[in-house]
Formats: C-alpha cells, structure tokens, sequence
C-alpha cells in the first residue's frame, strides 16, 4: 500500500524488545486506565479498553496490572489523571512525525518533546502542521504463517478488511477505524495469531530519504518513542538506497 514506511517495520521490531524487557508495559497500562475512564470497565461494551487489553494479553502482561489499571481508570482505585492529545513536526530532512500523546502533565510533556526534536535536528510544529499528511486506518498484525499467501489475503478481505501486506515475516491488515476490531475478531476465529490491532495514522505517501541520511531521523524516532508520554510516533519517512 502507498502508505508503507520503513518505521513501521523498525517499530514492530522495537516493540517485541520493548515487550521482552517489560518497557512496554507502562504505556500499555496508561491506555488501560483512560480507556476504561472514558468508556467504563466492561469489556464488552467498551471497544477501546478490549483492544487494549488485548493488546496488554498479547504483551504477556501479568492480569493483576491489567485488573489494576481498570480500576484506576473506573475509579476504584487512586490513580494519576492522564490526558490524551498529539503533536505534531518535522524531522531530519523534512520529514513528518505525528505523536499521540498520553501524559499527566502536557506542559513539561511538550517542553521534553521539543527539547528531544530540536537536539536531534527537527522542530516541533503547530497543530495541523503535518497531520493532513496522514490517515486514521485501523492496522492489525500477525506473523505470516505457513499458509499460502492468496489464502491469507482471501481470508482477510472476506472478514472485512481495506488492504492486507506482508512486510518481513509479518502480516499487516489495514481496516476502517471503526472495523478495526471487528476484523480482529473474525481473523482470530479463524485462527490468525493476532499479535496487536491498533489505530494508526498512515502517511497517504513516503518521503523518500537516502539510507546514509537515514541514520539521523531513526535515532530521533527511537527517541521519541522511548518516552514514557508518547503512545505511539507515526512518519512518512521511508530509507531507500541511493
């Protein structure tokens, strides 16, 4: 699809480190919480929090943190106050990042975020500045199994699916926002291991960038995505070969 980047493959790699040595877990836990604060503790009848919860399973995420998160979300337990927004700039060589965000203090949030831009060559932006470039698109991914590639792109595309790809040993369904879940759970009766379905921003194109050059805009990217108060860091870059 158009809206491939080279990011999205780095960060599903990232995210299986992260998982293993347990730093995904805080960012896991804060979507638990302002999940179920906006939309209840039922599962059932709160998309978000099943996604995210889901998510947290597929994370191995131990169920008492999961419980616990809940429960700071509904109130049962004192929790800190998070509040969502995003941001949004420019990297190296003018190419485009858009965070959500996820922080008990947007300020200093926002003071941390542009600190980290400018000292690795980009800018933090207004509002609007970069998100036009960008789709909401539900994605859903699992590891490519066995099966034949034509079967699996069948499968996917009668249980609801826009688009299907393979992208190093991984399976990437992209669906509508609001299918997202729907998809998921017709793609796991079916017996797809699903390893995470998430909302993301898709860049409707790539900005191409010379693999020598490339080096600069991960590192920023790497560094974002390690602090605690951004859920997820979207781009447009793409590295290619001179």
């Amino acid at each position: 699809m158009s809206g491939h980047s080279k990011w999205a493959s780095i960060k599903r790699k990232k995210a299986v480190i992260d998982a293993k040595r347990g730093k995904v877990f805080t960012k896991l836990i804060r979507e638990i919480t302002i999940a179920a604060r906006d939309g209840g503790g039922d599962e059932e009848g709160n998309p978000r929090l099943r996604q995210a919860i889901l998510n947290a399973k597929a994370a191995n995420m131990p169920q008492d943190n999961m419980q616990r998160a809940v429960q700071k979300g509904t109130g049962d337990l004192d929790g800190v106050q998070y509040e969502e927004s995003t941001l949004e700039g420019y990297g190296p060589e003018g190419v485009a990042i858009f965070m959500d965000v996820l922080t008990d203090n947007r300020n200093r949030t926002v003071a941390e975020i542009r600190h980290l831009m400018t000292k690795h060559g980009g800018n933090l932006g207004e509002n609007g500045s970069v998100s036009w470039m960008f789709e909401k698109k539900g994605q859903i991914v699992f590891p490519q199994d066995s099966r034949n590639e034509n079967d699996i792109f069948e499968s996917v595309i009668d249980a609801g699916a826009e688009d299907f790809e393979t992208d190093d040993g991984s399976c990437v369904v992209t669906t509508t926002p609001t299918e997202l879940m729907t998809v998921r759970d017709a793609l796991d009766s079916l017996g797809f291991p699903i390893k995470s379905a998430e909302l993301d921003m898709i860049p409707k194109n790539v900005q191409a960038v010379d693999a020598e050059k490339s080096n600069r805009i991960i590192a920023l990217l790497e560094h974002l995505e390690d602090h605690d108060d951004i859920r997820s860091v979207f781009t447009n870059f793409d590295s290619v070969e001179g």
